[in-house]
């Protein structure tokens, strides 16, 4: 026999599993697609021994990749130019307008003349100012050079 009452109680806690799913299913979202957000362009630098440029502003880079493209812009906002058109968007281009400065950053496998032919086109765009971008030597070859010249 029962005594009185219905026997039912409601339940005011807060189920978080549908929650805690979303979240996880989210998080996996973003972690696949971050590294494809900042992929920039891959280009293969060549060598060199020379000091860093201190730069406290990000400048204007063109980079020339192996098959002969060109992308104008910082490796995350780089957008393709034809060669055809390179000229003309860069007198477009405001800000190199007004710094009349440009960093290139070509391929190692380029040919020399394809890379002569842009910078030429790079200064009749009335850009002066042309700055290579390159990897820094290993140190074996840095070393070795010095050691050369104190023995002549």
């Amino acid at each position: 026999m029962s005594s009185g009452g219905g026997g039912r109680q409601t339940l005011t806690e807060i189920n978080v599993t549908p929650l805690v799913d979303v979240m996880l299913v989210l998080l996996i979202i973003f972690m696949v697609t971050a590294p494809l957000i900042q992929q920039g362009v891959e280009v293969n630098l060549p060598d060199a021994r020379a000091k860093p440029v201190d730069a406290e502003e990000q400048k204007l880079v063109l980079s020339i990749k192996r098959d002969k493209t060109l992308w104008l812009g910082s490796t995350e906002d780089a957008a393709q130019i034809p060669y055809d058109l390179l000229e003309d968007k860069l007198r477009a281009n405001p800000r190199a307008q007004k710094d009349h400065e440009l960093y290139l950053m070509a391929d190692k496998g380029l040919p020399y003349g394809f890379v002569v032919d842009v910078m030429a086109t790079v200064q009749r765009a009335g850009i002066v100012n042309v700055g290579m971008i390159t990897n820094p030597a290993p140190e074996h070859v840095r070393a070795a050079p010095e050691k050369e010249a104190r023995r002549r």
